[in-house]
């Protein structure tokens, strides 16, 4: 691929994703669409880059970008939830896939089958969440499918590397590789923590902005290679060290130095673009490969275009179904659960007792988990089941030695394309026909916003100092969070708040006025 190549596809990515977003349309479809049609032209050549470098070069910078804005304190308080789908219904569905696989297209061989099935596993969650506001997500369902999007990357791209491993001989077996799997995440989680430290302690140093943005865009290549160096993790690396940094930057005081919003707002404005600029890409890389993978499945004997697009198709309605099928399963289990120690607290005193004093120990830990999440919610979580940039960077990802890759590409490219018009087109209509009652939320909303103002407000200080006052500012919001009077989604809209104000007013006073 030729740097010409590059710019075509990146400009007309621009051009597309801009009449997408003014018709209220998910560019990524669309740029598939148009990729995948373009591939037909006469004379358009065939793509080619190295596996290792979609996942080496794509997937770190997107998965910290995700990471960056989540809430460490949501993500503690939906736990239950976020692991049920982001670790228990990835493996189950990528398993399930796996053995429908085996049944369709039983030429691959198991370990090719187990590897389709684990490309196809991790929904695209945090997509519908950039459009939770339009859509009318209710709070709680944005912090479920934002953790879920975190973790459920991270165990499809492990249980990728062992299914890959076994499909190309370097594992002996699953049950081999499955042993590795505890300690190949316990080991990505050290390195991505470990490498968070030095990073928070250079940050400040270094004294400018455009250097310390440098610093963090390392972080995640750096976590994910020498986890992959390491063979541990590479995923569960960026994760870990996204979180370390993005929390202690904007929340601990400790963390925080002179100039330090000049590089909060450069980075707000930096890591969208680079967001669009890799999906754009890997949407349109995966999108001009269809043509000459439909060829080459033309030409081979088995599985043959025909088998695979049934299979395709086969997978599809399996995807779709088993996700709202086993979210209802998992979910319904809970609320049961939780309805049967209602019931025997009420009959029981000694066991409502124990159970209050449980809720009790939770709250001064600040763990106290929330309830099961409704019916409503739960028919919502399990119908955002859109596949997208992880699926297509792995599938892209894999080797030429792996028996049927090109049938593994067109599957995961049809899946992708066929959950994103099915779910992806109709989950706004089923949040509003849902009807979900969001007053209170915005009301808690509000009112957060304004003890936040009040906690700006009261903080003393000389304000001819403006630097140490905004500095002490935000120190106060910091301290908030850890004492659970504001959420961190509050405080981080404060301390926007706060930086562009400090910013515009040096800038007015450079220009010898006020802002």
């Amino acid at each position: 691929m030729n740097g010409v190549q590059l710019l075509i596809v990146i400009g007309a990515g621009i051009a597309i994703s801009a009449i997408a977003r003014k018709r209220h349309i998910e560019p990524g479809m669309i740029i598939v669409v148009l990729a995948a049609a373009a591939s037909f032209i006469p004379g358009v050549p065939r793509l080619e880059l190295e596996p290792e470098v979609i996942l080496a070069i794509v997937v770190p910078p997107l998965l910290y970008s995700a990471t960056r804005g989540a809430s460490f304190s949501a993500f503690g308080a939906n736990l239950r939830a976020i692991v049920t789908l982001g670790v228990l219904l990835v493996v189950l569905t990528a398993g399930v896939l796996g053995l429908v696989t085996t049944w369709l297209l039983p030429t691959l061989g198991a370990a090719a089958a187990f590897t389709l099935g684990s490309v196809l596993a991790p929904p695209d969650t945090i997509t519908t969440v950039s459009h939770g506001d339009e859509i009318g997500l209710p709070k709680r369902v944005t912090s479920i499918l934002t953790g879920e999007s975190l973790v459920n990357d991270a165990t499809a791209l492990t249980l990728f590397a062992l299914a890959l491993g076994v499909a190309e001989g370097e594992q002996a077996s699953f049950g081999a590789g499955a042993l590795d799997l505890v300690r190949n995440a316990g080991l990505g989680l050290a390195i991505g923590a470990g490498l968070a430290l030095p990073t928070l302690f250079l940050r400040k140093r270094l004294g400018n902005p455009t250097l310390e943005t440098a610093l963090v865009l390392l972080l995640p290549f750096t976590a994910y290679l020498l986890a992959e160096e390491a063979h541990a993790s590479g995923i569960i690396a960026v994760v870990a060290a996204a979180f370390s940094v993005s929390v202690n930057l904007a929340l601990d005081p400790k963390h925080q130095y002179p100039g330090g919003y000049r590089t909060r707002l450069q980075e707000e404005a930096f890591w969208p673009v680079l967001d669009f600029l890799l999906e754009t890409f890997v949407f349109a890389y995966i999108g001009l490969q269809l043509k000459f993978v439909l060829e080459d499945l033309a030409e081979s004997h088995d599985p043959g275009l025909t088998r695979t697009l049934v299979a395709a198709g086969v997978l599809l309605a399996v995807a779709i179904v088993f996700r709202l099928v086993t979210v209802y399963v998992l979910f319904g289990r809970w609320q049961l659960k939780a309805l049967m120690i209602k019931n025997r607290s009420e009959r029981d005193l000694y066991f409502r007792q124990e159970q209050q004093a449980r809720q009790e120990r939770r709250a001064r830990r600040g763990g106290q988990p929330l309830d099961p999440p409704t019916q409503k919610e739960t028919l919502l979580v399990g119908w955002t089941g859109m596949r997208g940039i992880l699926t297509l960077a792995a599938a892209a990802a894999i080797p030429e030695t792996v028996p049927g890759r090109d049938a593994i590409q067109a599957i995961a490219l049809f899946v992708t394309l066929g959950t994103l018009l099915i779910q992806g087109t109709t989950v706004g209509w089923l949040a509003r026909k849902l009807k979900f009652d969001l007053g209170a939320e915005h009301a808690e909303t509000e009112e957060l916003r304004s003890k936040a103002r009040q906690i700006v407000l009261a903080v003393d200080g000389d304000r001819a100092e403006i630097d140490a006052h905004y500095d002490a500012q935000r120190a106060a919001l910091g301290k908030a969070v850890m004492e659970r009077q504001l959420t961190e989604d509050i405080a981080r809209e404060a301390i926007e708040d706060l930086d562009l104000r400090q910013a515009a007013q040096h800038t007015g006073d450079k220009w010898g006025g006020r802002p």
